[in-house]
Formats: structure tokens, C-alpha cells, sequence
């Protein structure tokens, strides 16, 4: 079988979901984030997270799109390990700058 002939199956289909639901979780914590900066009052260290949370969230969305948006063809390149890194970079980021909201 040639790669024209290739049917690529679901796996593309999966991982675009993957990546989506991946998306979604980064947008809700980001909106939990704010939320819990903002609520009481904000203080300049809130607003500072909450900026660093929506500059690493918009950095996901852009490593994500382009990673869905990817896996359209017949056969998808794999993902790069710069793009990797960013995602998981973005993440854990993320998941720094919400912890840090609730202290």
C-alpha cells in the first residue's frame, strides 16, 4: 500500500480530539485562575497571574491549533520536540501560576 492509498484511520481523529479536550482543560483552568485572582479584589500579584496565565494559555492555543490544524492531511508530520517542549511548557506553567493564585 502506497501512502496515497493510505487510510489513515481514527487515529488522527483521536489525537485531534486529544488535543481539543487538552485545549478546553487549559481554557477552564485559566478562567478558574482569574476567577481566583480577581474574587476579593485585585492585587497586583492577582493581575500579574493572571496575565502569565493568559500568556501561557494563548501559547497552548497556538502550539494546539497548529497541531489540529496539522492533522487534516493524509499523512500528519509528527510534532516536533520544540513544539512539544512548548506544550508541555505552557502546562505546567499553567498549572504553576493557578497554584500560585490560591496562596
Amino acid at each position: 500500500m502506497t501512502s496515497a492509498e493510505r487510510d489513515p484511520g481514527l487515529q488522527p481523529e483521536r489525537t485531534r480530539l486529544a488535543w481539543r479536550r487538552t485545549t478546553l482543560s487549559c481554557t477552564v483552568v485559566a478562567l478558574l485562575a482569574m476567577r481566583q485572582a480577581l474574587h476579593g479584589g485585585a492585587t497586583t500579584a492577582g493581575v500579574l497571574a493572571v496575565a502569565l496565565s493568559l500568556l501561557a494559555w494563548l501559547g497552548f492555543l497556538a502550539v494546539a491549533h497548529r497541531r489540529v490544524t496539522g492533522m487534516g492531511s493524509a499523512e500528519p508530520a509528527p510534532l516536533s520536540p520544540r513544539r512539544a517542549l512548548t506544550a508541555a511548557a505552557c502546562t505546567v506553567a499553567l498549572a504553576v501560576f493557578a497554584a500560585a493564585t490560591l496562596f
